[in-house]
């Protein structure tokens, strides 16, 4: 694919096929709006542009019609994108999955898992003192993703697994927006997971009520001008660092 790309970059990507490379480049155009709604697409279009065979595009235009983020038509695909009822939706389930399972956790033993969030606290740490926003947005899904595991509940685990793809793209031009426009706020990104982690760790319902209050409430309402900003759009899925 010799065009620009915005989804990062990893050794998993490299690894993926190319139907999951693209379905994942598309996805990220969609959701950052780069792809804007009521576009008309077309497989050989697609096909041309990423210099592929149409077969992995049908593969990826498959999944992303499944997250509604388009739907195929005889005249091609066209793409519906995400509102920003889909997003506070998204993250209304997000809320009740996390509530549910620290809930649960509050009743288990779970000091393997305290012991895996906080490394992935310290990733944290490292990805924001090297300035790497990608590899913190990998690793604040990957704590998230610890917690729900967890639990070993596989009909949630099963909703996350559907929820995660889009999750992720707004997970990803949250944080680069943040790195824009606040750099220093990460600061209070990490204390908002350390707070869950002394919730999980003291086992206090009190705990738990403010660490997701901080971490979706006050979170997500700092970066929710992001998603009616098509030029806010441009440069977090521009932005490298």
């Amino acid at each position: 694919m010799s065009i620009t790309k915005y989804y990062p970059n990893s050794e998993a990507v490299s690894k993926s096929s190319i139907g999951k490379q693209l379905e994942m480049e598309l996805r990220i155009r969609i959701i950052s709006q780069d792809i804007l709604k009521d576009t008309v697409l077309s497989e050989n279009q697609i096909a041309n542009e990423y210099q592929i065979s149409r077969s992995p595009v049908r593969e990826a235009l498959r999944v992303l019609e499944k997250e509604k983020l388009l739907r195929l038509e005889r005249m091609g695909v066209v793409v519906m994108g995400i509102s920003e009822a889909d997003i506070e939706e998204i993250y209304d389930i997000r809320l009740l999955i996390e509530s549910f399972v620290v809930n649960r956790l509050l009743e288990l033993e779970n000091k393997e898992l305290l012991i895996e969030l906080n490394k992935i606290v310290e990733m944290m740490k490292v990805s924001i003192r090297y300035q790497d926003i990608d590899e913190f947005s990998k690793q604040d899904l990957k704590f998230h993703e610890t917690i729900i595991y967890s639990i070993h509940h596989q009909q949630i685990a099963m909703v996350w697994d559907q929820l995660k793809p889009v999750m992720e793209c707004l997970v990803i031009l949250s944080m680069r927006y943040r790195g824009i426009t606040n750099y220093d706020d990460f600061s209070r990104v990490i204390q908002n997971h350390q707070l869950i982690i002394q919730a999980l760790t003291e086992k206090k319902t009190d705990l738990v009520e403010a660490a997701f209050d901080k971490n979706f409430n006050d979170v997500q309402n700092k970066v929710e001008s992001l998603w009616t900003s098509s030029d806010m759009l441009k440069k977090a899925r521009d932005y490298i660092g």
